[in-house]
């Protein structure tokens, strides 16, 4: 289902609108008045990092250090290629809030750079809207992501239509997402991580094997060095063990038991109840073995 990108008219230079034409101010009140109306619609600026503090909801459940140094690298070789985007801190007169962007931030704050941004007026549901549009379109974020995405932005009470519109999603989708965050603990989910191997189904087969089991029993069975491996120990660690076949009994005609057979590692086992018949066919099992051959042609 086509959906209106939410992201379109934010990114359009703000420029390109049409306001009505202010009242004319003179003076050094007026020269103010007129810089900050200019900063707040200019299209790029660049922002020192120590002016900007986090915002929206969290889109990330791991810790990404090595991908975190390599940008800096690129950084340091290339420069900001690709701005943030930020708003005005609707709380703290000039400072501002990250919309997206946030690894970048991280990376030109260590590096002591400023931060080349897209500069918009945005209020909280245009910022996790954009924030969710921005996330839907990159490749990297994992399906129990995005879930956790669509799981924030509900506690934040925000409705399913605009959960559809942040993640370019219907609300289907949505609905499977959150049936996965409502089944599996967020404690258990930030315990396993991003897991970026495991998609939809693998989540949803975690949820039915944990079942009612309690969280914090099965929260030490996340282990591994990375997401995916702690994802598949618990997996493994929570399928249910395979219930060994009963092995077969045979009885003597007085209902008596004379043996149980099983399998065992593919191959028949024969447990003997009967010591005295149990000497007699040790005795002559070649015989048999002989007449079975001879049976077949052997």
């Amino acid at each position: 289902m086509a959906r209106k990108n939410l992201l379109e008219g934010l990114m359009k230079p703000a420029a390109a609108a049409q306001p009505a034409a202010p009242r004319r101010q003179t003076g050094a009140i007026g020269a103010v008045s007129q810089s900050l109306a200019d900063l707040k619609t200019r299209a790029m600026v660049e922002v020192p990092a120590e002016m900007i503090d986090d915002a929206g909801l969290k889109d990330r459940l791991d810790r990404d250090d090595a991908g975190l140094a390599e940008l800096m690298d690129s950084i340091r070789d290339y420069g900001q290629q690709v701005p943030v985007m930020l708003r005005h801190s609707p709380t703290v007169e000039g400072r501002y809030e990250i919309v997206y962007g946030r690894r970048r931030v991280a990376a030109l704050r260590a590096l002591q750079l400023p931060i080349k941004a897209m500069l918009r007026d945005l209020d909280d549901r245009s910022l996790v809207v954009a924030q969710g549009q921005e996330n839907a379109a990159r490749k990297d974020l994992s399906f129990i992501e995005k879930a956790n995405f669509a799981r924030q932005m509900v506690d934040a009470g925000f409705d399913r239509k605009v959960i559809c519109d942040a993640l370019h999603v219907d609300k289907t989708v949505v609905s499977r997402m959150l049936n996965v965050t409502n089944s599996i603990p967020q404690e258990l989910i930030e315990a396993i991580g991003a897991a970026p191997s495991a998609g939809r189904d693998r989540w949803v087969a975690l949820a039915k094997r944990l079942g009612e089991t309690p969280v914090a029993s099965v929260v030490a069975l996340a282990r591994g060095e990375t997401s995916d491996l702690r994802f598949q120990a618990l997996f493994d660690a929570l399928a249910k063990p395979k219930v060994a076949k009963s092995p077969e009994r045979l009885t003597t005609p007085d209902g008596d038991l004379l043996a149980e057979i099983s399998l065992r590692a593919g191959r028949p086992v024969l447990n003997l109840h009967d010591k005295e018949f149990g000497d007699w066919l040790t005795r002559h099992l070649h015989e048999i073995h002989r007449d079975y051959l001879k049976s077949h042609g052997e």
